[in-house]
């Protein structure tokens, strides 16, 4: 199939990544969190059916997660920046997910998949958008990468999605619709994303972590207003 999907990651370094997940998890736990959120969302694109896999990388992957990519380094900027940076990586359909959505499974993506794959001379949709549940996005599908459409667009808002969306529709793009997901930002999305894809290594590790700590239908020690970052692994 005539796609590349790109993940936009970094490197799980205690202190440095996913850091509102604690409290309640030690800088070391979320991590190790982290680390399995990625290795496992690079799982799930090796099943996808795609031409080039590429890894958008802040620091050095471990050699697991590298195996089957493209190994590219994030250029600097602003996450709209670096977003818009990996459509200059390829002429064809584009599809740019984070490390953030360790629940994902291929039948998520199956309405992209089958639309840019039909024998068609253009597809049915020109883009796909994976809503976030927190205002932002998870996934966003680009037949034809234009950086331009993700240039300005202020990340990190409550209105990142729907500010992404209005910018595809004003280049006229037909835009499908993808499965609303939760981003892994606080411990309680550790727990609801867990729920969705048990008896695997992230659905493992969250159990391990949270032994002993309460299950909190809130995140744990979120301070008012502030808006989980799509894409950051802060």
């Amino acid at each position: 199939m005539n796609l590349t999907i790109a993940v936009i990651a970094k490197e799980c370094s205690p202190g440095k990544v996913k850091t509102r997940l604690t409290p309640p998890l030690t800088p070391e736990q979320a991590a190790a969190l982290a680390q399995t959120s990625l290795s496992q969302t690079l799982e799930t694109v090796r099943s996808l059916p795609a031409d080039r896999r590429l890894l958008v990388f802040d620091g050095t992957p471990h050699e697991r997660d590298a195996a089957g990519f493209e190994v590219s380094a994030q250029c600097s900027g602003g996450l709209d920046e670096r977003l818009a940076a990996i459509c200059s990586l390829t002429a064809g359909p584009l599809l740019i997910l984070g490390m953030d959505t360790p629940q994902i499974r291929g039948e998520q993506l199956a309405p992209l998949l089958a639309d840019w794959a039909a024998p068609a001379p253009v597809p049915h949709r020109g883009a796909w958008f994976g809503p976030a549940s927190d205002g932002g996005f998870w996934a966003l599908g680009l037949y034809r990468p234009d950086g331009g459409l993700l240039r300005g667009v202020d990340m990190s808002t409550p209105r990142t999605g729907a500010q992404q969306l209005a910018r595809l529709a004003g280049a006229s793009l037909e835009v499908g619709l993808l499965p609303v997901v939760r981003d892994v930002d606080y411990f309680a999305d550790a727990l609801a994303a867990a729920r969705e894809c048990s008896g695997t290594r992230f659905a493992l590790a969250v159990e391990r972590f949270g032994v002993g700590l309460p299950e909190a239908g809130m995140p744990l020690g979120v301070p008012a207003g502030v808006v989980p970052t799509w894409g950051s692994s802060r």
